[in-house]
């Protein structure tokens, strides 16, 4: 017998559905730790009383002061020889607290194991798998040394977090907390491992303008203060010199792209509208969580009325027709769901033939110009670049969905680097007016 005990701390503020079925999860785990415990950050909601219906003990931070506070909290409570952090939106497998013990005794020299994403994430529309499913990728694919932590399912000693002083409450919201921590413990030499078979579902639906104000604000922006910090850029997870070379690719893409509106407008952007439409169009009533509602029905509908105008006025008459086609086909893709799988490939082959002859259509008006050789070049590097990822989601979710998602993934390495200007520019004026962060003074 184990000889390891295990405290897990799950900070909430009002999240009472994805609370219970975290803790639901836990009840079930094979390997039962020595307590759970739910901080509860200020809600409003009915998660006090879920997370006590539900056998955890409860703490209280009194106010909001945001997760890396309500963790700190629990840690202080706990009395595991490891804390297991949780987010509150997340289930666990029910061998999870097990690979938790099991990573620790058979490793003394181990200070910290974090986990991954699943792929098969709970929130079933487009623009929620494919957040997801990407969280899951960067995990998967990361060193087995770790060179950071994650507070969404991650573990560590209770010795070594008092000792290192825990998360940076100075983050008052969800942010870069378990990042900074990582940080700090990776530069003390401290060992870290990641543990891909530890896993958990998010249960999180994604949004377009969260997953902006996530990834610039919450994270983009304050991550680039902290490797500046620190000056420390680990060519790993979302680090990786990879993903640093696209976030070029993708300024240079979008440059080249606002170039040839300026010079060619109109006929430029018409056929380049139509091209994201038939990448994406598939999803985009899924996107908006009511494939048949009359919202959804109308922002497609004058989607594509706006780029029939376009190319009506730029006499592009041969683009009209697939777009058209593509529209019906948009709103009877329900119907072609064939459960047979010969009647799912003649779907499937007619489908590939739609979308060669409308790209062959579209082609035919693109100008001729050696800055438009450029601009397809780049974006093709782009895609060759990251093609593990895109064949990743092809074979989670099908070819279309992975060629869906290019369009998000291009633009997410675009604001990568806003945000990276942006965390630059603030990070100077911090020191130039000395209000810049400083370090978390070690125990």
């Amino acid at each position: 017998m184990s000889s390891t005990t295990v405290s897990v701390i799950v900070p909430v503020h009002n999240g009472e559905a994805e609370l219970a079925r975290c803790l639901e999860a836990l009840r079930k785990s094979t390997v039962a730790p020595l307590e759970v415990l739910v901080v509860d950050d200020g809600s409003t909601d009915r998660s006090r009383e879920v997370a006590e219906a539900l056998g955890a003990r409860v703490l209280t931070t009194g106010r909001k002061g945001g997760p890396a506070r309500a963790r700190n909290a629990g840690a202080r409570q706990a009395s595991g020889d490891v804390l297991f952090f949780l987010d509150a939106d997340v289930v666990a497998q029910t061998d999870a607290v097990g690979r938790v013990v099991a990573a620790f005794d058979s490793s003394p020299d181990v200070d910290a194991v974090i986990g991954s994403y699943d792929d098969d994430p709970a929130e079933l529309d487009f623009l929620s798998q494919y957040k997801n499913l990407m969280h899951c990728f960067v995990h998967q694919t990361g060193q087995e040394q770790a060179s950071t932590f994650w507070s969404g399912c991650g573990a560590i000693r209770r010795e070594v977090f008092l000792a290192h002083s825990g998360f940076d409450e100075s983050y008052a919201r969800p942010a870069i907390e378990d990042i900074e921590l990582g940080y700090r413990l990776f530069q003390a030499g401290r060992r870290m491992v990641l543990d891909k078979d530890l896993r958990v579902k998010h249960l999180k639906r994604w949004t377009f303008w969260n997953l902006l104000k996530t990834d610039i604000l919450d994270r983009g922006i304050p991550w680039t203060e902290l490797i500046l910090r620190d000056r420390n850029m680990p060519n790993d997870l979302n680090l990786q010199l990879s993903q640093r070379i696209s976030v070029a690719l993708a300024f240079l893409c979008v440059g080249f792209a606002l170039l040839m509106t300026i010079y060619w407008k109109g006929y430029f952007l018409t056929p380049l509208f139509a091209l994201l439409l038939f990448v994406m169009g598939r999803f985009w009533l899924d996107a908006e969580g009511a494939p048949r509602g009359r919202k959804a029905f109308l922002g497609v509908s004058a989607g594509f009325a706006v780029l029939v105008g376009l190319a009506w006025s730029n006499h592009m008459l041969g683009i009209i027709p697939p777009v058209v086609l593509g529209y019906v086909l948009l709103f009877l893709r329900h119907r072609y769901a064939f459960e047979d799988e010969r009647q799912s490939r003649v779907v499937s082959l007619f489908l590939l033939l739609y979308g060669s002859l409308s790209t062959l259509f579209i082609m035919a008006y693109l100008p001729g110009h050696a800055v438009m050789g450029v601009f397809f070049l780049i974006l093709l590097g782009l895609v060759v670049l990251n093609n593990q990822f895109y064949l990743f989601l092809a074979a989670k979710r099908g070819r279309s969905f992975a060629m869906a998602a290019i369009p998000f993934h291009l633009l997410y390495h675009f604001y990568n680097g806003i945000s990276f200007g942006a965390g630059l520019l603030r990070f100077t004026w911090r020191n130039l007016t000395g209000r810049g962060r400083a370090p978390v003074p070690e125990k």
